[in-house]
């Protein structure tokens, strides 16, 4: 999958909390605070330059955001090359249907929704040509993906964890861990509630953690027993 995260420093509180973070928007004097109002001024501001056709707009669009849905197209597909066309087919989606936008979410929920709808219909067509490909030559088996050296790492042994979650849990795992949004904006992107994306990314980090926390010694030593 070819995970962009700085694991080490991010894992073994990923496994260990659950739900602790606060929200990048909550202000502590209460309601949004002024950073957030700026952002939600300057997304509107963006959305009408995109639906007046003005092309600098579009450039503002792929400057603020392209570098992190290339990281999350990346994540999603696990290959940069197909990262990449997913993200070019994603402002050329945005650009055709822009007009269909009704600001029911933020600008840029809107745009990586799109990217996100995007990335399965490439996840989908992948696999069908993979299907394929196994039916034309069945006598060669798949070799499956293999860690280098006898031991593998935490993050490939995590890579393969995710790749057994359900799309959903493995998708709000990504979206909140790993590319850092808030609850509202996946539950915007994956068209569900906020209370459903915090339930999956709960039950995405309880999967995970009984797939990759060691079998307990007294457990082991009972059964040799």
């Amino acid at each position: 999958m070819g995970l962009a995260l700085p694991w080490k420093a991010r894992i073994s509180s990923t496994l260990r909390e659950r739900g602790t973070r606060v929200e990048p928007s909550e202000h502590i004097g209460g309601g949004p605070s002024p950073a957030a109002v700026d952002a939600t001024s300057e997304d509107a501001a963006l959305a009408a330059a995109c639906r007046s056709g003005d092309l600098r707009a579009y450039e503002r669009l792929h400057a603020m955001h392209g570098a992190r849905m290339k990281n999350l197209a990346r994540n999603v597909l696990g290959s940069p090359a197909d990262a990449e066309d997913a993200v070019q087919e994603t402002f050329l989606k945005v650009q055709r249907s822009i007009a269909s936008f009704r600001g029911q979410s933020s600008f840029a929920t809107w745009t990586y929704r799109i990217l996100i709808n995007t990335c399965y219909d490439a996840r989908r067509s992948r696999m069908r040509k993979k299907e394929v490909a196994n039916d034309d030559s069945e006598e060669s088996p798949r070799r499956e993906p293999r860690a280098p050296g006898a031991h593998p790492t935490l993050r490939m042994a995590l890579e393969r964890a995710l790749g057994k979650l359900t799309r959903h849990q493995r998708d709000v795992f990504l979206l909140y861990e790993v590319e850092g949004f808030r609850h509202a904006e996946i539950a915007g992107m994956l068209e569900m509630t906020e209370t459903a994306s915090k339930n999956t990314l709960f039950q995405a980090k309880k999967n995970l953690r009984q797939m990759l926390e060691p079998p307990r010694a007294g457990l082991g030593e009972a059964q040799t027993r």
